[in-house]
């Protein structure tokens, strides 16, 4: 009898999910809505599309989100593997070409032998080992049909996308290049003077009185605030946030400034930058004018405005094992931003091991859980234990993972290597181990 099981959704937990269990000789039944069905916040019918940033997370070895790309590069994941081969430069942080990165993920999914692609809306959940990782815009349908069979509510928070602009139309005598600090200089600055800021942030709070009043009863999440709702908590507040201009000083004449916005480079000939930290919901008319209000972007052409749209998740801690099936369900795995999680790289992670999970119960194969010393380790687990009064959705980061005995003169970029060191050697001892088949 043929091993298959049943993948709903193909973002970066579906896709990650698929491959996984492709790849352990079951077969898979992917199963994307679009392009018969399109959301608010997705462009094209591409796999793992980016919607809201290119960026996967900061790089290196003190960074919390670089210790699960290393280990997602471990494991053969589809998605880290992908972005290795179609990134861009981004200081610290790796970013991928959105067009190429989404075509090589369909790509490969589309011509992988044990994998079947239906491209419709599936509104019931079906029989046998799925894998929910439908995403934060699953459909009303499945929602429902998701809702009827846990008894229990969804929660949610707004998410917001950043506009995107054309890099020919950049007045680049007042933008210049730099990199915070003495990074790379891989971003593009827009610098303010006191007056600007002010005719800047005046405009902003306007536009932002024009936003449905149901914002003001919205939970947002930290990591991807609208600049709108940064202004309604003070005039500062996007000045500490992403227009901070500490380390930003004119690379010619050291000149300091009292704001600095960043563009982050969207595509490989670097002919689109996107606004970094500056997601919104604002109206299209409103997001022109801001706009055109800062130095260097007066003329500015925006090849794509940003967009708002509503995130869903369950309340991991009440429903989900850290395997990631659910505990009264446990045919039924969930990944990605539906399970809780927070950014991409985090879905892609939680994707591969809800893919892996589902593949081995299908083989009659025990399920696995990663060492707790390593991020993916510490994150589902913490999805799985959290406080369940409060839950809110969560990224990779430190306070996820046991921390290392501190020695003398250790400070916190020593402590946090150590950590890192730490969850890789205990990943990978823990991976080489399986004798899981790995991906060419």
């Amino acid at each position: 009898m043929t091993k298959s099981i049943t993948v709903i959704g193909a973002g970066m937990a579906g896709s990650d999910a698929a491959f996984a269990a492709a790849e352990l000789g079951v077969k898979v039944k992917l199963y994307e809505m679009r392009p018969k069905k399109m959301t608010p916040a997705h462009h094209t019918d591409k796999f793992a599309e980016l919607v809201c940033s290119n960026s996967l997370g900061g790089e290196g070895n003190t960074n919390a989100k670089g210790l699960l790309q290393a280990e997602m590069l471990k494991a053969s994941g589809l998605i880290m593997h992908s972005a290795q081969k179609t990134r861009i430069p981004a200081g610290g942080a790796l970013a991928v070409d959105r067009e190429q990165f989404g075509e090589l993920v369909t790509q490969t999914l589309k011509e992988h032998p044990n994998i079947e692609v239906y491209q419709e809306e599936l509104t019931e959940i079906p029989e046998g080992v799925v894998v929910l990782a439908s995403g934060p815009l699953t459909s009303d349908a499945l929602s429902n049909a998701l809702q009827q069979k846990l008894g229990t509510e969804f929660l949610g928070f707004y998410d917001a996308a950043a506009p995107v602009i054309a890099a020919d139309s950049i007045d680049m005598s007042v933008v210049y290049r730099k990199g915070r600090y003495e990074q790379a200089a891989d971003y593009l600055n827009v610098p303010f003077t006191k007056e600007q800021y002010d005719r800047w942030f005046e405009a902003l709070t306007e536009a932002r009185t024009h936003s449905p009043h149901d914002w003001e009863k919205l939970e947002f999440f930290e990591g991807c605030m609208p600049i709108e709702e940064m202004a309604r908590r003070g005039y500062d507040t996007p000045r500490f946030g992403p227009m901070k201009p500490v380390g930003l000083e004119h690379p010619e004449t050291g000149k300091r400034f009292f704001a600095v916005a960043q563009l982050r480079q969207e595509d490989v000939r670097g002919q689109m930058w996107s606004l970094v930290g500056f997601q919104t919901g604002l109206k299209w008319g409103e997001q022109k004018t801001l706009i055109g209000l800062m130095p260097g972007l007066e003329n500015a052409e925006i090849v794509r405005y940003g967009v708002m749209h509503r995130n869903t998740y369950l309340n991991a801690p009440k429903l989900l094992n850290p395997e990631l099936n659910l505990r009264e369900h446990p045919q039924l795995y969930v990944a990605g931003v539906l399970a809780g999680t927070e950014g991409y790289l985090e879905s892609s992670a939680t994707g591969w091991l809800a893919g892996t999970n589902a593949a081995r119960q299908v083989l009659g194969i025990a399920p696995l859980l990663p060492p707790e010393e390593s991020m993916l380790g510490g994150l589902v687990r913490y999805l799985s234990s959290a406080n369940s009064d409060n839950f809110q959705p969560m990224n990779a980061n430190w306070g996820l993972v046991p921390n290392v005995e501190k020695k003398k003169g250790m400070g916190k970029a020593d402590r946090r290597r150590a950590m890192y060191q730490q969850g890789l050697d205990s990943f990978t001892s823990w991976f080489d181990g399986l004798r899981i088949p790995v991906a060419p």
